[in-house]
């Protein structure tokens, strides 16, 4: 069964998403998966590879900071490459999202069938 446009759509985005939270501060993963579940519905278990993956690709370099409950933690911050690459995908995702609302902006939901009669 193929993933539903909501998935889809939150995968296309991701990267962006945690680019711009870290854009705002250094965080810890637990943290930005926090967030980004209140915010678009992303489950904890993405976060984790997600960051792997950003940091083997350069956009993020971690840290570690003393916690006052429990062990250090990791945290993440942009890269010189990480804040080129959020400029990049923001301006990408501005005129992507301007085109697709110029486009769904003016949907009429019902039936062209059933608009016709309604006339």
């Amino acid at each position: 069964m193929p993933e539903s446009i909501e998935i889809q759509l939150k995968k296309g985005v991701l990267v962006l998403c945690v680019l711009s939270l870290l854009s705002r501060g250094n965080s810890y993963a637990y943290e930005i998966a926090s967030r980004l579940a209140l915010a678009v519905g992303m489950g904890e278990g993405t976060i984790y590879p997600l960051m792997r993956r950003m940091q083997s690709d350069g956009l993020v370099a971690t840290y570690l900071e003393e916690s006052p409950s429990g062990p250090p933690r990791k945290y993440y911050r942009l890269t010189d490459a990480g804040r080129a690459s959020l400029a990049a995908q923001l301006a990408e995702w501005r005129s992507f999202a301007t085109a697709v609302e110029s486009i769904v902006g003016t949907a009429v939901t019902q039936p062209a069938a059933e608009a016709e009669t309604e006339q």
